[in-house]
């Protein structure tokens, strides 16, 4: 019994780090963490130029509870600096974790005071794959050349008869070719006659015969 329980905790464990190990977690601001940045706006956009986002990685926002918050916003009130269509409800407690969910522009803000308007605002691209940023997709080879049809012969359009050459006749079988089958000659008129004559002759015996 005690074995078995080990070898699910081992699967479970397996599955666990198999699922750390294919998102990445991001660390706001890494040393600055998430609070209003000395060199205002440009310190997140600075952070987030050589970063890349994909669906299922974290971002871990480390800030002080109640010190400050981290709500998600669209575009507009990113710009804006303002809460309005918020995104679900702003963390309070810190550090906290937000797993990016899907493809596209995400949006943070802190709602505390002035904070957004003195750059604690963070906008990221999430894309869907983990290509490396400006990696162009593998380009597929074109299809090989088809095979080159046999060329045709043109019809003259000539109207010029010495242009188009008379068409030339099939030769005759040869009267000497021994394949070439001719039928008998008639037999000579000599012999129709010999055999009706010897015909007669002999019926006309026979009919003598009869009588004497």
């Amino acid at each position: 019994m005690e074995s078995k329980m080990l070898i699910v905790f081992g699967l479970v464990v397996s599955m666990f780090l198999q699922s750390v190990a294919a998102q990445t977690v991001h660390v706001v601001g890494d040393s600055i963490g998430w609070t209003i940045p000395q060199s205002g706006p440009q310190a997140y956009i600075t952070w987030t130029a050589n970063k890349k986002f994909v669906v299922g990685d974290i971002l871990i926002f480390n800030f002080t509870t109640n010190a400050h918050d981290v709500q998600q916003v669209p575009k507009a009130s990113f710009d804006s600096c303002s809460s309005d269509n918020a995104i679900g409800s702003a963390i309070t407690t810190g550090p906290a974790n937000v797993t990016l969910p899907s493809a596209g522009e995400h949006y943070f803000i802190c709602t505390f005071g002035t904070h957004c308007q003195s750059g604690q605002k963070l906008a990221i691209t999430v894309s869907g794959s983990a290509t490396a940023p400006g990696a162009s997709p593998p380009s597929v080879p074109p299809p090989p050349p088809a095979a080159n049809s046999p060329p045709t012969t043109p019809s003259p359009t000539s109207n010029d008869p010495a242009a188009c050459p008379p068409p030339v006749a099939a030769p005759s079988p040869s009267s000497t070719d021994p394949t070439v089958n001719t039928p008998p000659p008639p037999p000579p008129a000599s012999s129709s006659g010999a055999v009706f004559a010897s015909f007669f002759l002999s019926s006309l015996a026979l009919v003598m015969g009869f009588f004497f």
